[in-house]
């Protein structure tokens, strides 16, 4: 097995999570790190035992000097149209953080790039890889709920209230972003939901700004239609209705989620614990189908990052190919279109087009 070496852009916060993964999957090597910030930049080498010589300062001088197959894109969405341009030219495969892009177009734009140059792009989400989601997905798998009926997600946190001036956030650019809630975690859960459920047929969305921290939405209701079963998403990050114990004075996100899924056999439960279970058919009983997990996100890189690999070794889709970025990106502007106008916005046609 021939090694695999990555290169990755972006040493920033969310970065530990790729290089945790990467150091634990056979036939990996952390072959480059490229950061504008040194300090940034020489801190996550030191930390991961990555060599001075391995360390770049901008994304041409790393795919010039460094023996490299992949590129991780860890940055935000504004640089993602021109790394993946640089990568693709260079001939190595991508793996690009979320959101993937800021528009349609750009989204567009990166997976005709890479189809021309023949490499492999793929987007890093990682929600649908988090251990609560793929439990329920083999629950619907396999049956255990019969035919679909409604499904109920929702994210609560007491976040953006929080993100007063001169507070130090994780990702203080939070405060700045015009799209925020929908966009910035709308492309997790929507490609989660295509995961568990397919794509809709149309969406209709409300949204709103409470805290007065922020450019953005923090708050939003989705329905999501199809033929014969309907979702529904109530999404915020100003609310403090799932908060069980005081939050302190560190300010960060929480992530409380909860879903439940109606079918003509039962009620499948997700608790903000991460714990599942199912109500059967008659309401009289609740079986236990997963201990409380929470959201286990280093091991949803793990998960995510070696489906990657094993996708370049075998030449086996990716799950969250660019392609298929492109219908969940379809979903998150989508939000904000039909929650301006006031007005259902179709996704995909039954006709699946």
């Amino acid at each position: 097995m021939n090694t695999l070496k990555v290169g990755l852009v972006g040493t920033g916060w969310w970065s530990d999570k790729h290089l945790k993964a990467w150091k634990r999957i056979p036939g990996v090597d952390i072959a480059a790190l490229c950061n504008r910030s040194s300090a940034k930049l020489e801190a996550k080498a030191a930390e991961y035992g990555v060599p001075h010589d391995r360390l770049h300062d901008s994304i041409d001088d790393m795919l010039e000097r460094a023996d490299i197959d992949i590129v991780d894109i860890v940055t935000g969405p504004e640089t993602h149209l021109e790394f993946v341009r640089k990568a693709a030219a260079a001939g190595k495969h991508i793996m690009c953080q979320k959101p993937f892009a800021r528009s349609l177009e750009e989204a567009e734009a990166m997976v005709a790039i890479a189809a021309e140059a023949g490499v492999r792009l793929m987007v890093t989400e990682n929600w649908r890889w988090l251990k609560p989601f793929q439990t329920i997905k083999r629950v619907l798998d396999e049956g255990k709920l019969g035919k679909l009926r409604v499904a109920r997600y929702t994210h609560t946190d007491y976040y953006t209230p929080r993100m007063t001036p001169g507070t130090e956030l994780p990702q203080p650019f939070f405060r700045e972003m015009p799209k925020l809630l929908f966009y910035e975690m709308g492309v997790h859960w929507f490609d989660t939901w295509r995961f568990l459920f397919g794509t809709p047929h149309r969406l209709y969305a409300e949204t709103q700004r409470i805290s007065p921290y922020i450019q953005g939405e923090d708050s939003g209701i989705v329905v999501l239609g199809y033929d014969d079963f309907y979702g529904v998403l109530d999404m915020s990050w100003a609310t403090r209705r799932n908060l069980e114990v005081p939050l302190g004075h560190n300010v960060g996100p929480l992530h409380l989620e909860t879903l439940s899924i109606d079918g003509e056999l039962g009620t499948l439960k997700m608790y903000t614990s991460g714990a599942i279970s199912i109500v059967n058919q008659d309401g009289s009983f609740e079986s236990h189908v997963m201990d409380p997990s929470g959201l286990d996100h280093e091991e949803s890189h793990f998960r995510l990052q070696s489906h990657f690999v094993d996708c370049l070794r075998s030449g086996e889709p990716f799950q969250t190919s660019g392609e298929h970025n492109l219908v969940t990106l379809r979903m998150t502007f989508g939000v904000y279109e039909s929650a301006a106008l006031h007005v259902p916005i179709t996704i995909q046609s039954r006709n699946g087009e």
